[in-house]
This record gives structure tokens, C-alpha cells and sequence, in this order.
């Protein structure tokens, strides 16, 4: 199936039996808090499966949302859970949700002990190496545009405040601006960065 971009794939509430395949394209998933506060859970690219909370309850916790144009296998409940009597399948399976908790796990501890300026840029570090394309040297390019806004919901911190750590970011050469709109990453500062906090 394809998806335009902006358009949903399924929204928070909705009720789908659905896994899906990203075979192309870039989608955001995105939840709400109670105060109506919304949340960037994740950017899901060519290979990621998305929609497995269908597997416990058929309604979604969270929209996914296209960002560009879109292709992606759906594959409904009753044919994955009869796919994953093959041992192989069933492995990978596995194995993919336990990366992707492991992520999750990664990512919250980042939350919880980093600041904002760290976590935006284990943030960037993280999608650099998710959605980037390897330049000569260490460099990154993104393969997708992030607003402001986007990273703020990411981090947990406002869009002027994503604006001044980008800024701080650029002058000490963490990144670099790219083709068209897109950002390059420094792999080695970031690490870097990170790796000399406090």
C-alpha cells in the first residue's frame, strides 16, 4: 500500500489488526499526553515494522504519520502469528522486538538522566545513523528534513531551545548545514560530546 505524505497510516484510538513492513519512505509515530502535549515517538524507515501493538489490543496508542511518500507491506494479524511458526521468522521476529526495546530503553534512560542539550544530540546521533547517508569522513548526511519542532518533541524541550542547542551545535562543528535543507551530522564530535559530559 502506499501513503501520501502527511497523510496517516492509522491514528491513536483507531482500531487495525494490521502489522506493517516499511519497504520505502520515511513515517513518524506520535502519541498525546493528557494535558494534549504531543509526543515524537519514533521515525521508521525501509525495513522497520510498525503497528505491533496490534498484537496485544487492536486499538493503536499512538498515529503514525507519513512523512515523505510511502510504501509499506501490510500484513494482517492472523497471517503474521501463522508466519511465526517458522523457527527463522520467529527468531527474527523476536529479535527485532527486543532491538527495539532495547532503543526504547537506551532512549528513556537519556530522558531521564540527560538535559535537554545532551538529549538532542544523542537524539541527532541516534537518526543520523537511523536515516543518514555516509559522506566521505565521518560525516552524515540526513536523508530527511526534521523541523525544529519535531526534535523539540523528541527531546522534551521547546523549539527555541532546540533552536539555540542547533546553533551551539553548528558553532562547534557538530554540524554542518547540507544539500538543500537537509543536515550533516559529525559523528565524532557528537560522540564526543556525549562522551565528555557531565
Amino acid at each position: 500500500m502506499r501513503v501520501p505524505r502527511g497523510k496517516l497510516l492509522y491514528a491513536a484510538g483507531s482500531r487495525d489488526s494490521n502489522v506493517y513492513l516499511v519497504l520505502d519512505g520515511y513515517l513518524k509515530t506520535t502519541t498525546v499526553s493528557i494535558s494534549g502535549k504531543q509526543c515524537l515517538l519514533g521515525i521508521h524507515s525501509p525495513g522497520d515494522l510498525i503497528g505491533e501493538s496490534c498484537l496485544l489490543n487492536s486499538e493503536h496508542y499512538e498515529s503514525a504519520t507519513a512523512m515523505t511518500r510511502a510504501t509499506l507491506r501490510r500484513i494482517p494479524q492472523s497471517s503474521l502469528m501463522k508466519a511465526l511458526g517458522d523457527e527463522d521468522l520467529y527468531g527474527d521476529f523476536l529479535r527485532l522486538l527486543t532491538r527495539r526495546l532495547c532503543e526504547q530503553q537506551q532512549f528513556i534512560t537519556h530522558l531521564v538522566t540527560d538535559n535537554c542539550e545532551q538529549r538532542l544530540a544523542f537524539t541527532l546521533l541516534r537518526l543520523a545513523r537511523k536515516m543518514g547517508v555516509q559522506q566521505p569522513g565521518s560525516r552524515v548526511v540526513m536523508t530527511q528534513r526534521l523541523t525544529q519542532e519535531e526534535l523539540a518533541g523528541m527531546v522534551g524541550t521547546t523549539r527555541s531551545r532546540v533552536g539555540f542547542f542547533l546553533k551551539n551545535f553548528r558553532m562547534r562543528g557538530m554540524l554542518e548545514p547540507g544539500p538543500g535543507s537537509l543536515m550533516t551530522v559529525n559523528i565524532p564530535e557528537l560522540v564526543r560530546f556525549l562522551n565528555t559530559r557531565d
